[in-house]
């Protein structure tokens, strides 16, 4: 046995990885006051100037769960696409509700 198994597992690495930025959502539904609007839109505009190619800006959840992610139809309707970046929202499943 190769160093590509350890108890009859596969554990060679695969070709290529996908990095996707969490923080504005995550980081904003975690804050305890209210992130403005504005703030947070120009948050994810710089970071699609990094190279990022993937950000989760947001999630589209009930107000009363988190509220801090109450304005996500705002923040994705105004974030500035940028050529070559992919913007993502959550949007959890009904027990995720």
């Amino acid at each position: 046995m190769g160093p590509e198994h350890k108890g009859g597992m596969d554990m060679s690495l695969p070709q290529q990885a996908t990095v996707v930025e969490v923080g504005p959502r995550d980081g904003f539904q975690n804050e305890h006051d209210f992130v403005p609007t504005e703030q947070k839109i120009e948050i994810i505009d710089a970071l699609s100037e990094t190279g990022l190619r993937r950000i989760e800006a947001t999630a589209f959840v009930h107000p009363k769960a988190i509220p801090q992610l109450a304005d996500a139809a705002e923040v994705m309707a105004k974030i500035k696409r940028r050529r070559g970046v992919e913007y993502e929202a959550l949007i959890p499943n009904a027990r995720g509700m």
